[in-house]
């Protein structure tokens, strides 16, 4: 593999790692936001406490960080074990 070719790989996976870190990241954030609104109007309907919406989001941004660094790493981890291995099988020494 020549070094333009590895280089447009190597940033080939970071793209996808960055496009899937954002996904997941707005995936959890909008998935706590539709269960705040869930348990908003579950509250309301039943004349409960007020619901502050802090107090669903903030352990929503963290879960959301964790999961979506967690996600684009093991992506990048995958990414770089696979090129070392298609660098190392196709140098010259070992296709002789």
């Amino acid at each position: 593999m020549n070094i333009a070719r590895r280089r447009l790989a190597v940033w080939l996976w970071m793209a996808l790692a960055f496009v899937v870190w954002n996904v997941v990241f707005d995936q959890v954030i909008i998935d706590a936001g539709r269960h705040y609104i869930d348990i908003a109007n579950a509250s309301a309907q039943s004349n409960g406490p007020y619901l502050k919406v802090e107090d669903t989001m903030r352990p929503a941004r963290s879960r959301a960080l964790w999961l979506a660094t967690g996600s684009a790493g093991a992506i990048l981890v995958v990414g770089f074990v696979a090129l070392g291995g298609a660098t190392f099988l196709g140098s010259p020494r070992r296709r002789a």
